[in-house]
Parts: C-alpha cells; structure tokens; sequence
C-alpha cells in the first residue's frame, strides 16, 4: 500500500523532457517536484531543431506560439568551396502548411531556449524546478520510492520518473542495459561563438578533405547574436577563415557520437524518459523531440495511475525509440562515410507525423476502420468552420469526434471526455455541431460514412468505428473504456 505524501511523482531532472512532463502533469492536477542536480539553467544551444509533431504537442502543452516567436525555419546552406567559389543547398525543402499539417518544418532555436520557454509555462501555471538537487539514491516497495536527495532530504513517492540524462544515477541504479554503440574516434567540438564577417541568413558550411565532408560549421541562432559551431576534430578544423573574427565564445562541448538505448522503460514504479532512455547522434534532430513524446505518453498515464495503463508507456515508446534510434544512426553513417546525400534530412520519418501506435495495447480495433486513419494513429488537425479539430483537442482529456451522426444519443456528463459533432455542409445538424464548411475536416479523417473517432489525451487515436444506424453514445464509451 502506497504511504501518501504531499506529491505523487518526482521528475529527476528538468531538460526538456522534465519540463515538458512537468508542465503536463501540472495542468492534469497531479502534484509532484522536479529536482534538477545543476544549480543552474541549461546554457547550451545543443538540440535546436523543433520536429513538426513535436511542435503540435507544444501546442497542446500551450507554449507554440512563444517557440514560433523566438525560432525560425532552417536556412539554406551556404557552402564555401576551396577554390573561393559558393553554392546553395537546402538540407529538405520547405513544405507548405495544409489542413490537416500546421507545422510542416523543422524549427530551429537553441536548447536552452527551449529549456527557457518551457520553465517560464511551468512557472506560468504555478510550478517550479528545484535546482542544485539531485537524486543520490533510492529503493522502491508497494508503499511507494523511498528517495535521497543531496540536499539530505528523504521523501517518498508514488513514482520517479528518470529524465537526469544519458549519463542517469537512476538507469544505471535500476541495472537498465543502455544497449549500442560509442564511437570513439566520431569527435566533434560544438559551441556557440560570436564573430563579424558572415552573413546570419545561411547556415555556412566549409567542406573537408573528403568530397562530402565537412571541415566547419557556423550556423545562425535565431532571435540570438550566436552562431553555433561545429568542427569534427578529424578535419582540424581549428583553421581561421579569412574576413571572420571570432569575438566571443560561450557554451562549449566536445561531442562524441554515443548512439544507445534502454531495454526497459519501466521498472517497478520508477520510469525513464528523454536522454535516460535513449542518446543520438545530433544528426537528424531526434533526440530531443523523441523525449518530449515521451514525456508527452507519460503524464496521462501518470494520471491515471492505473498499473495495466502504466504498463502501455513502455510498450508504446520503445518501438518508437528504436526506430527513431535507427533513422538517426542511418544519417550518422552517411557523415562517417561522406555520402553525397549526408547532408540530406527530406525522409518524412524525421518529421515524426507519422510515428504511431498502432497494433499496441491502447488500439482498439475492434471497429469497422474503412479509411486510412486506423487506430494508433496521430490525429490530424483540421479547419472545421469557425475553429480547428487541433482547438477541440487541446487540454488533458478525452475526446470523441462524432462524424455525420447527428441523432447519435449523447450520453451523460462524462468527466474527463469531449463530445463534438461535425456535419457536413448542408447535411443534417445537432444542437452544437460544428459544419465542417470546406469539408477539410472530413478530408483529413478520412470519413465517407458516419464515424466516430475515440481520441486519447495525447492525441493518438484509441478507436475508429464506422456506424450503421444511431448509435448509443453511452454504449459506445462504456465497452471502449476511457482508461
């Protein structure tokens, strides 16, 4: 039995994945603390790239519109041949927004920017990080994690939840495998520098020796005076160019390529997340945005607290992880072997849309599933008259979309759940229905005969059901359970 306290979850550590569980568990009620062992803020630009699905659940955690203020779309890529003549190439193209994809580009800010943004929302909706605090140790039994912290204070919780890094005290005190490779002789030095004598509308690249490497790397931070830099070691790339001073240097950081991942997500009531569960290499801009999703699957299940629901977090993310480990492992071979296309990032798996849970424990399919959208899957946005679907999902609960079903028996107030009818133009309303007038909502769910779309609180769909006559709402939720 649990012995209660004043918190139910303690987050070890406050990167991007600690926050962004913070702020979710924050907004769902569930009171806990966030300890992060540095006394101070992250610093570094590091991860800077925002992928297109983690951007809407940054809409859903409500702090979108602040990461569009402060970032921008990728720049072209200005490379300075040997010879003193340049030539433009873009890493992907950029994609125009459609009604179901808001957010098709990758977009760029430093990571502590990120880290900055999202602490201002958590302290925004009356949380806060505790820094200088870090977990020295714990045990866990059925009354709960009984856990040190190094300012000598003992607590207890219902759950820890390890987002303190690739390095964790938490991954390595549980006796997780941390499965993969290092490579050692992959060195790179990355910071954040000021100088003159470059233009801030080109990611600026210097080629090396091979006819596809890269000696140097200066790179535009936006809403910043900093450039980032990144030099493989191999390449010398201390070498000065000519016409750039160098006039400040801040963060720095010697990377090596360490691409690994965990075996477990769970272990007894102690959960990892974020960089804890998985490292990348940078090429690609996946490890950040696959910790946010992490975090993002987590807190509602969190919630919740039911241990089956719990059980589905690791049975959910580790597929995702280590598909994305793959993607990102396959881009850092091509930089190994300086393969013509290294640079390239234009695989529409990078953009993470179309990651999804299907044939997982939460997808039920057991409706009659008749278009492309299945169980599992990521449930687009859409315009459907005077708002959008995005606008009827966001918040921490359940919802349920009811296409063309207008005499659909509405149930009783169910806590927790959403109902929104959308009709076609012209076709038979209900009281409240939204008219989807350009038919962009029906487009994007694929609905050519009355549906109903059961959505999870993070987004994914649980249930697809076409329908044959009126249905029993109040039937309906209740063999679908909403857990």
């Amino acid at each position: 039995m649990f012995t209660e306290s004043a918190f139910t979850v303690l987050i070890a550590g406050a990167g991007p994945t600690g926050l962004a569980l913070a702020i979710d568990l924050t907004r769902r009620g569930v009171p806990f603390r966030i300890v992060e062992k540095s006394p101070n803020p992250y610093y570094g630009s590091r991860g800077k790239g925002i992928q297109p699905r983690t951007q809407e659940v940054l809409e859903d955690l409500g702090v979108l519109d602040q990461f569009r203020a402060f970032g921008a779309d990728y720049p072209e890529l200005l490379i300075h041949l040997p010879d003193g003549a340049t030539m433009t190439r873009r890493m992907d193209e950029l994609h125009a927004p459609t009604p179901s994809v808001p957010y098709p580009n990758t977009l760029m800010l430093p990571q502590w920017r990120t880290g900055e943004l999202l602490a201002a929302r958590l302290a925004e909706l009356g949380g806060q990080v505790e820094l200088g605090v870090e977990v020295t140790g714990f045990t866990q039994d059925e009354s709960g994690v009984h856990i040190t912290l190094s300012t000598g204070e003992s607590v207890t919780t219902r759950y820890l939840v390890a987002a303190d890094g690739g390095r964790s005290i938490i991954r390595r005190q549980l006796g997780v495998g941390f499965i993969g490779d290092t490579y050692e002789t992959d060195r790179m030095l990355i910071a954040d520098v000021r100088l003159t004598g470059l233009d801030r509308d080109h990611w600026h690249v210097w080629p090396g020796a091979g006819p596809n490497s890269m000696r140097l790397a200066l790179c535009p931070l936006p809403s910043t005076e900093d450039f980032q830099l990144t030099a493989p070691l191999a390449e010398n790339s201390a070498a000065t160019q000519p016409g750039i001073t160098l006039t400040h240097a801040g963060w720095t950081s010697l990377f090596r390529a360490n691409i690994r991942m965990v075996d477990r997500y769970r272990v007894g009531i102690v959960f990892l997340a974020g960089d804890a569960a998985h490292v990348h290499s940078p090429a690609g801009g996946q490890g950040m945005n696959t910790g946010i999703q992490d975090a993002y699957n987590l807190g509602w299940k969190l919630a919740g607290g039911d241990d089956t629901l719990l059980d589905t977090y690791e049975a959910e993310r580790l597929p995702v992880a280590a598909g994305v480990l793959g993607i990102s492992t396959r881009l850092h071979q091509a930089h190994r072997e300086n393969t013509e296309d290294a640079m390239r990032r234009d695989d529409p798996m990078l953009r993470q849309l179309s990651l999804n849970y299907r044939g997982g424990p939460l997808a039920d399919e057991s409706g009659t599933e008749l278009g492309r959208l299945r169980a599992g899957d990521r449930a687009p946005d859409a315009p459907c008259g005077p708002t959008r679907v995005f606008d009827l999902l966001r918040g921490p609960q359940w919802t349920l979309l009811v296409f063309d079903a207008p005499d659909a028996d509405l149930p009783a107030e169910t806590p927790g759940l959403h109902i929104h009818h959308i009709v076609r133009l012209g076709a038979p309303s209900a009281p409240g229905a939204l008219v989807d007038t350009d038919g962009h909502a029906h487009d994007a769910y694929d609905v050519t005969a009355p549906t109903l779309f059961l959505v999870r609180p993070d987004n994914y769909l649980k249930n697809v059901t076409t329908l044959s006559g009126t249905p029993d709402l109040a039937a309906y939720l209740k063999h679908h359970t909403v857990a």
